[in-house]
């Protein structure tokens, strides 16, 4: 069996290749005249899709196209993104302009969080069922936990356990290498 089959390597495939094109990904995105804001987003809407791509198993077979792949992922949504929010702006070059060395450091920081924030949905999604409803409404909707039992037919007391154990899941997920 090809070893990127594996979900595990797939996931780090994807997470070095994000690693070492952000850059030029955010500035692609940028170049489609979104802000740096919507550029980060782009990349991340980007990762997201390629990531939901390989989940279903419609990666191509050649690890290498997925650069490309990504790159034409990330162009079409900043796209998207401008024509939807009727962003008309020229398409200019973005190291012509002297901020642009400030924004790649603040895009570096957000394209970094938005990895995270992947990285972590993706551990969410590992868990089980019970456990995802239990993050989904404590931490997320932030509703009580006795309104979250009420919701899922349990006590108040099985909705601690199960989010503390889901706690543990996703801290050993998060902190686990690549």
């Amino acid at each position: 069996m090809d070893a990127l089959n594996h979900a595990d390597d797939i996931l780090g495939h994807v997470s070095h290749l994000v690693r070492s094109e952000r850059s030029a990904l955010a500035a692609l995105a940028r170049g489609e005249g979104v802000t740096p804001e919507d550029a980060v987003d782009c990349v991340q809407e980007g990762l997201c899709t390629l990531l939901t791509l390989a989940h279903r198993g419609e990666l191509p077979e050649d690890a290498g196209a997925w650069g490309g792949l990504l790159a034409g992922i990330v162009r079409n949504a900043a796209r998207n993104r401008r024509r939807r929010h009727f962003r008309a702006r020229p398409h200019e070059d973005v190291d012509a302009h002297p901020e642009a060395a400030g924004e790649a450091l603040a895009t570096d920081e957000a394209i970094a969080r938005a990895e995270e924030h992947v990285r972590l949905r993706a551990c969410v999604e590992e868990l089980c069922e019970i456990q995802k409803a239990v993050v989904t409404l404590r931490m997320l909707e932030e509703q009580p936990g006795e309104d979250v039992a009420r919701a899922l037919g349990i006590s108040a007391g099985h909705v601690a356990v199960l989010l503390h154990r889901a706690k543990l899941a996703l801290r050993a997920c998060m902190t686990a290498p690549s």
